[in-house]
This record gives structure tokens, C-alpha cells and sequence, in this order.
């Protein structure tokens, strides 16, 4: 599948995604200093975005459309960035082709299993008539219905546009996401081991890494470091810019 993606700077390739319900927009402001220094691409996974859409939604098959994307654009041993549901694909991937990667940076996720936990935010995106809604204050109403935070509500929002009917639609294929959630819980194999340099990146408030995720982590991992940033929940690339520009700095300079 070919990627959409954004291109800026020169340099070594950094190339990264976004978690779940994101998209390459996401990191637009944080990656500006990046691209001072490094050639970055932002890709949107399949089913997010303006990446093409498929029935099939499986961390194997997004490994594969980054594959797809490294070798159609001539790509030399990225650096490659994945935050949540995009470290899950960049852990998939090293473990497969780790030959093609100069080092990794994972984002507040563990290589463990992770039980369905989005119900509540599928349910608010559900609950969004796409086909009687007005206006965008109406759509943050019904999110809220069972979606509490407003920074999450603005973050899903970010998914919906008006086509080019001037309908309001998702650019989440949110049906196949729903159907398919259970898969974005995977885990690595436990046989999986990366020498790949890889630092995890975790906020301090966060639960998605927790001191017991650490040594199966180390088990994984040979060659890895772990950063916590303080203050900061799931989304530390938005909450805490600064602090995450000098971990990631610090690891791939």
C-alpha cells in the first residue's frame, strides 16, 4: 500500500508515525526542529489520513506498507519514530528487517499485550451522525457524551473534514478500526530479540509503560534505554515538545 506522507529537510531519514486515530498532522509543529537537521517523513498508516483504506488492519500488514514505503523512496538506514500504535509498527518491523534500521525511538508503548481499551472513544465517534451533523461544536457535543477530556475530543476532531460534496466524513476508516481493535493489542512475539539501538520515551502519568513492562523490554530489546519525562501523560510529543525533542536528540545525534 502506498503511504501518504509529508516530506521536509535534508539529512539522515527520520521517519515517523502516529498512534491510533492520528495522523501525519499531528507532528507537524514538533517536527520543525527535526527538520533543521534531518530529513523527516511523516506517514499516515493505512486507514488513517489520506492513506488509502483496507479491510485488512493488522500490525503485519502496516510493517509491510512501511517496507513498501522505505524501498519506494530509496531510504537508507532510517531512523524510524513511532509513537503508541506506530512504535507497535516500528517494533514489528525491526524485528523483521533490522538490517534496514539505524535505530529506533518508541513512544509510550510496551511490546506487551494491551486489552481493548478505546471503547469508550469508539463509541463517542459512533455516536457522531455524520450524515444530519452541522457544524463542528455540534460533533464535540456528542463526542462528549462519552468522551469526557476536551483535549482528547480536539485531538479526534482533527479527523473530521468536509469532502469534496461539502459532507462531513472521518479520514479514520472508522468501521474497519472498530471491527479490528482487538488487533491493535498485540504483542511482540516472546522470542522477538532486536539489537537495533533503541530508546523508549514514556510520560510520567502515563500507564501504557509501567515498571513491570521494563525488564520484558530489556528481555527484547539488547541495546535500549528508557526515558521518562516528567509531568506528561500518553501524548508527550504534544505535552511536553521540548523535553521530547532532547530525549530524542540526546539518543540520535
Amino acid at each position: 500500500m502506498e503511504l501518504y506522507h509529508r516530506e521536509s529537510g535534508e539529512g539522515q531519514a527520520i521517519i515517523i508515525m502516529h498512534g491510533l486515530m492520528g495522523s501525519s498532522d499531528n507532528w507537524l509543529t514538533v517536527t520543525k526542529p527535526i527538520a533543521e537537521k534531518y530529513k523527516v517523513y511523516l506517514t499516515d498508516q493505512r486507514n488513517h489520513g489520506r492513506s488509502p483504506r483496507s479491510e485488512i488492519f493488522t500490525y503485519q500488514a502496516m510493517a509491510d506498507d512501511l517496507y513498501e514505503f522505505i524501498e519506494k523512496h530509496n531510504i537508507e538506514n532510517p531512523i524510524i519514530v513511532g509513537h503508541s500504535m506506530g512504535g507497535k509498527i516500528a517494533m514489528k518491523f525491526a524485528s523483521q528487517h533490522q538490517d534496514l534500521v539505524s535505530k529506533l525511538v518508541i513512544v509510550d508503548i510496551a511490546p506487551r499485550y494491551y486489552a481493548p481499551h478505546h471503547q469508550h472513544i469508539l463509541a463517542g465517534l459512533h455516536n457522531v451522525d455524520l450524515a444530519t451533523l452541522q457544524t463542528r461544536n455540534q460533533a464535540d457535543e456528542l463526542l462528549s457524551i462519552h468522551i469526557t477530556e476536551p483535549d482528547v475530543r480536539m485531538f479526534l476532531l482533527k479527523n473530521l473534514y468536509r469532502d469534496e460534496n461539502g459532507n462531513f466524513a472521518w479520514r479514520v476508516n472508522l468501521e474497519v478500526i472498530t471491527n479490528e481493535i482487538e488487533n491493535i493489542g498485540e504483542s511482540l512475539p516472546e522470542n522477538t530479540s532486536i539489537t537495533v539501538p533503541t530508546l523508549f520515551i514514556h510520560g510520567e502519568y502515563s500507564d501504557y509503560i509501567l515498571p513491570s513492562d521494563i525488564q520484558n523490554i530489556r528481555q527484547l530489546f539488547s541495546d535500549v534505554e528508557l526515558v521518562s519525562i516528567p509531568r506528561c501523560g500518553h501524548w508527550v510529543q504534544a505535552e511536553k515538545p521540548q523535553e521530547f525533542l532532547e530525549a530524542l536528540f540526546g539518543f540520535i545525534s
